[in-house]
C-alpha cells in the first residue's frame, strides 16, 4: 500500500514554491496524486483506481514484480560505471541486438530518450562530416537544446528565430490530413520525393546532409504512421548525398506494435536504419536508454580521438533491468498480447466511427492508436474542444486518456503492454457515453438516424484503398453548452503525458495559422484552451 508524507494540498503547495513553473502536471484544474501503481493501474491517496490508457514507460506493467525485484537484486550486490568489466552490460548489449537487424551491433547506453538522440546527432555528424539535419513536421525528438532544434514540435513556440539554418523539415507523411493522403495512388514516394526536393534545394545553398531523422511512427505529431515504402526511398536519397538515417524508437520500440519488435520494421524487411534510439520503456519506468548503429559508424565515432565516457549509462543496476524487461516481453506474450489487444481495440474504435460523426479517423498498429477527432468529415476540421472535453469526462470515470497532435484532437492510446481486452471494452464504453451526451447537447445526429459504415481500411491496414465517410458535420455548439465545455480548458502538459508541450504558437515564427483552425467553438474557447 503507497503512503503519502502530506496531504493534497500541501503537496501542491509545495510544488508550486519548489519546482519549476514551466513543468506543469496534468488536469490542473484538478491534479491527481499518484502514490502507487500496478500492472495497467494506478491509485490515488484515497486508494482510487485509474485505467492507465497512456503511459507507455512502464511497458510490461507498473512496478512488474520481476523487473523491482532484478533491480533490488542488483543493487544489493554492485552499481558502478562500465569503466569496469561486468556481465550484465555485454550480455544485455547481445540480447538487445539480437532484437536487430544484423548491421545493427553496437550499442551506447545512456539515461534518456533525449539523451540517445543528442549522441545519434553526434554520430551522424562525425560518421558523414556534414552538419545539417532533415526532420518532419511536428516531430519531437527531446529536450535538451540541440533536439529543440530539429523538433518543430517544440521550436515553433519560441518567440526568437525558429528554425535554423541547418535544419530541413518535410512534410510529416500523413495520409489523413497530410499533402498527400488515402487516395494518392503513391503517397510513399510522394512524400519521399518532398525530401528529396528538400535535399536538392539545400544542395544548391552548399549545405550538406548529415542525416534524416523520424520517429518510426509520430506519437506528439498525432499518431502518424508513415505508409509501407516510404522510409526505404527516404533513405537512398539521403544515403545518395552521404547522409544517414536515424529511426527514433523511444515511443514505439520494444514489441508495441505487436507484429514486430521495431516500428521500423513495418516499413519491411529491405529496410535498415544506420542508427536506431531507444528510450522510455527500455526500463519500465527506470531511467536509461540507448543508441545502437552500425560497426562502420561506431568505428568512424572513435576515431574522433575523444572518449565516449557516460557515467550512469550501462551500470550494473540499469542492465539487470534492461534484461528483466526483454524477459518479461518474451515470457508474457506481450508483443502478442498488443496484436490482440491492439486489434481488438480497433476493432471497437471503428464501430464508433461508424455511430460519431465526430471521429473521423482510426490508425494504429498494436497498442499504439489515435482517434482523430473533427467538426466535419469532409473539411476534416480538427475538433480540438471536444477531445479536451473527452479526456476530462473520461478522468471523471477513472480512465486516463490523452489528446495530442499538432492540432490536440487526437484521442491516444499507448498503454503498457499488459492491457487487456476489458480494459479496451472499458474505455471505449465510456467513449460512447461521453460522445453520445456530447452529441444530444449540441444537437448532433447521425444522418437519417443511422450509422453510417466508414471503410478505415487506410489507416488501419497501411493498404491504398479509399475511405466511405458519411459526409455530415458537427454544428456550432449551443451557447449553454458552450459553458460547459469551457470548463475544460487545459495545460500543455495535459495533451501530452510525456510532459511535452502541445502548442503550436505559429506567430511567433511568423506563420499563419494553419487553415484547419477550430473555428466552430468561437474565438473565447479557443483561446482558452491555447
Amino acid at each position: 500500500m503507497g503512503s503519502e508524507l502530506f496531504g493534497k494540498e500541501r503537496t501542491l503547495e509545495l510544488r508550486q514554491r519548489h519546482i519549476g513553473p514551466s513543468c506543469k502536471v496534468f488536469f490542473a484544474k484538478d491534479p491527481l496524486k499518484i502514490i502507487r501503481a500496478q500492472g495497467q493501474y494506478m491509485y490515488d491517496e484515497n486508494n482510487k483506481k485509474y485505467l492507465d490508457c497512456i503511459n507507455n514507460v512502464a511497458h510490461v506493467g507498473h512496478c512488474h514484480p520481476t523487473v523491482v525485484q532484478a533491480a533490488i537484486k542488483q543493487m544489493e550486490l554492485l552499481n558502478t560505471n562500465a569503466r569496469f568489466l561486468h556481465d550484465n552490460l555485454v550480455q544485455y548489449a547481445k540480447q538487445l541486438s539480437e532484437t536487430l537487424p544484423t548491421q545493427l551491433s553496437v550499442c551506447y547506453f545512456v539515461n534518456s530518450g533525449s539523451e540517445a538522440n543528442d549522441l545519434a546527432l553526434r554520430l551522424a555528424r562525425q560518421y558523414t562530416g556534414h552538419h545539417d539535419i532533415i526532420t518532419l513536421e511536428h516531430a519531437y525528438h527531446g529536450h535538451v537544446t540541440s533536439l529543440i532544434d530539429i523538433s518543430p514540435y517544440k521550436f515553433h513556440e519560441l518567440h526568437a528565430e525558429c528554425q535554423k539554418e541547418f535544419v530541413h523539415v518535410a512534410p510529416s507523411p500523413d495520409v489523413y490530413r497530410g499533402k498527400y493522403r488515402e487516395d494518392h495512388p503513391d503517397a510513399a514516394s510522394a512524400y519521399a520525393g518532398e525530401v528529396n526536393a528538400l535535399i536538392q534545394a539545400a544542395r544548391k545553398k552548399g549545405r550538406k546532409m548529415a542525416a534524416f531523422i523520424a520517429e518510426s511512427m509520430q506519437s506528439c505529431g498525432g499518431q502518424i504512421i508513415p505508409p509501407p515504402g516510404y522510409f526505404q526511398k527516404v533513405a537512398q536519397y539521403v544515403h545518395s548525398v552521404g547522409g544517414i538515417f536515424i529511426a527514433d524508437e523511444v515511443q514505439v520500440g520494444f514489441g508495441r506494435v505487436g507484429k514486430y519488435f521495431w516500428a521500423f520494421q513495418l516499413q519491411g524487411k529491405d529496410f535498415v536504419p544506420d542508427i536506431v534510439t531507444m528510450g522510455k520503456p527500455i526500463g519500465n519506468g527506470h531511467p536509461m536508454s540507448c543508441v545502437v548503429t552500425t560497426k562502420e559508424i561506431a568505428e568512424a565515432f572513435g576515431a574522433s580521438g575523444f572518449e565516449y565516457f557516460n557515467t550512469f549509462g550501462g551500470n550494473p543496476v540499469s542492465c539487470a533491468i534492461g534484461l528483466a524487461v526483454l524477459s518479461v516481453i518474451e515470457e508474457e506474450d506481450l508483443q502478442g498480447n498488443a496484436t490482440r489487444v491492439g486489434n481488438y481495440l480497433m476493432d471497437l474504435l471503428r464501430e464508433q466511427q461508424a455511430k460519431h460523426q465526430l471521429i473521423g479517423d482510426v490508425r494504429g498498429v498494436g497498442l499504439f492508436i489515435g482517434v482523430d477527432l473533427v467538426k466535419d468529415r469532409r473539411k476534416r476540421t480538427p475538433a480540438k474542444a471536444e477531445a479536451q472535453h473527452i479526456i476530462y469526462r473520461l478522468k471523471e470515470h477513472n480512465i486516463l486518456l490523452s489528446a495530442d497532435g499538432p492540432h490536440r484532437n487526437v484521442l491516444k492510446f499507448k498503454p503498457p503492454m499488459c492491457f487487456t481486452k476489458e480494459d479496451a471494452k472499458s474505455a471505449v464504453e465510456k467513449i460512447d457515453e461521453i460522445l453520445t451526451d456530447l452529441e444530444q447537447k449540441t444537437s448532433t445526429r447521425v444522418q437519417n438516424g443511422k450509422s453510417y459504415p466508414v471503410d478505415n481500411t487506410v489507416s488501419v491496414t497501411l493498404r491504398g484503398s479509399k475511405r466511405k465517410m458519411a459526409p455530415a458535420s458537427v454544428p456550432e455548439v449551443s451557447s449553454r453548452y458552450r459553458s460547459e465545455l469551457e470548463g475544460t480548458k487545459t495545460s500543455p502538459s495535459e495533451e501530452c503525458p510525456d510532459g511535452d508541450s502541445g502548442h503550436f504558437k505559429r506567430s511567433a515564427c511568423r506563420q499563419e495559422p494553419s487553415s484547419c483552425q477550430d473555428k466552430g467553438l468561437g474565438s473565447n474557447l479557443l483561446a482558452s484552451l491555447s
